[in-house]
């Protein structure tokens, strides 16, 4: 294990810094070869966290010391997805992977517990999961497939979320360019159950839902575009130069891929969080009531790793808040095998929405022709 303590350097007098400083606590160096981070995913009540690793395993640490819990070793190829389950069972941790399985762990024992994978419904007892152009239902308490809708979609399925506070309602997104909106009441099909599809035009990446009542989604594509959308009315705003207009946003390298986008119901802002080659990270303010905009940097994350950033874990999104992560910024991961802590810059100054329980922190997806694809 490897642990550094590296401060920013500040830029001369004659020429200010106007990024907010984000300072390097330590690293941890997951592996001793070429393999790099996936994801990083927390646990329910913040007392772990797990990260995937091309090794085809997932590693478990402590989000606030950076502790080594434990190893989950047992999927045969990339694993796509993680994330442990509710409070009811808040040991078990879910994987799904390219070999075809979705495995939930106990991590008190590292070992294997069950293949289901529950991600909501209105009855909370829907598994849905996203293989090759196909979305597979499960009742995950009888362990039995209640569904496989193999119409909507022509190529992989690239993400499924059940739509927060919408319990029922299911959106898919695919390489294929199309988000798909279902409702998973009764008898799953697709004459019945599809409710809308929404045409972005190009391979998807990711997705995440924001505002006041889930009702805005964001979308990042395989070639780093980004659009938003009113899912209910179907209305989208595309920003077809979003990295060329990032890197327009500082005086750094250029933006070479999304990693992810993050929102602050406090402050009702949206982020976009690009990346360069080497490693550097930056919050671009997302503008897209009115005339359409990203903003400059307000936030600067640099130092740390050497590569591509696949995951960004704000710990500012602990729903006791901040008085538990020490100033603690947050946790990222790359391709160059590292974990990132980084601290927050305690200055007067500091706008109080990056330290506030409405961070809200979702888990990546880049892509890049050399790198591998992670879906």
């Amino acid at each position: 294990m490897e642990a550094t303590d590296m401060e920013v350097e500040e830029l001369p007098p004659s020429n200010p810094d106007p990024f907010k400083r984000i300072s390097l606590k330590n690293s941890i160096q997951t592996n001793f070869g070429d393999d790099y981070v996936f994801q990083i995913a927390p646990k329910d009540d913040w007392t772990a966290m797990a990260v995937s690793l091309s090794t085809n395993a997932v590693k478990v640490y402590s989000p606030v010391t950076g502790q080594y819990y434990g190893e989950c070793k047992g999927h045969s190829a990339t694993i796509n997805q993680i994330a442990f389950s509710g409070p009811s069972t808040p040991h078990v941790l879910h994987s799904c992977s390219s070999d075809g399985t979705i495995r939930a762990w106990d991590t008190r024992t590292f070992q294997q517990e069950i293949f289901s994978f529950s991600f909501g419904g209105s009855g909370n007892n829907l598994l849905a999961a996203g293989c090759d152009a196909q979305i597979l239902f499960w009742d995950w308490r009888s362990n039995k497939q209640v569904a496989c809708l193999e119409d909507s979609h022509v190529e992989d399925v690239t993400q499924v979320h059940f739509i927060p506070d919408h319990q029922s309602k299911l959106l898919s997104a695919s390489v294929d360019g199309l988000m798909c909106i279902f409702d998973t009441e009764g008898d799953i099909n697709e004459d019945d159950h599809l409710d809308s599809v929404l045409n972005v035009g190009t391979s998807i990446g990711k997705v995440g839902f924001f505002g006041e009542t889930y009702q805005k989604l964001w979308c990042l594509t395989h070639i780093e575009t980004l659009s938003i959308w009113d899912w209910k009315d179907a209305s989208e705003k595309s920003f077809h130069d979003a990295r060329s207009l990032a890197s327009k946003g500082w005086t750094l390298d250029d933006v070479d891929y999304f990693v992810d986008c993050h929102y602050s119901r406090e402050a009702e802002q949206l982020w976009v969080i690009g990346g360069t080659s080497s490693g550097t990270l930056g919050y671009f303010p997302v503008s897209y009531k009115g005339n359409k905009a990203i903003g400059s940097a307000e936030a600067v994350l640099g130092g740390g790793h050497t590569g591509i950033v696949r995951s960004v874990l704000p710990m500012s999104s602990m729903p006791s808040g901040s008085s538990q992560c020490h100033g603690i910024f947050g946790w990222t991961g790359g391709e160059d095998g590292r974990l990132c802590c980084w601290l927050s810059d305690n200055a007067p100054e500091i706008n109080r929405s990056w330290i506030s329980s409405a961070l809200v922190a979702r888990s990546p997806r880049t892509r890049n022709t050399k790198r591998h694809q992670p879906y």
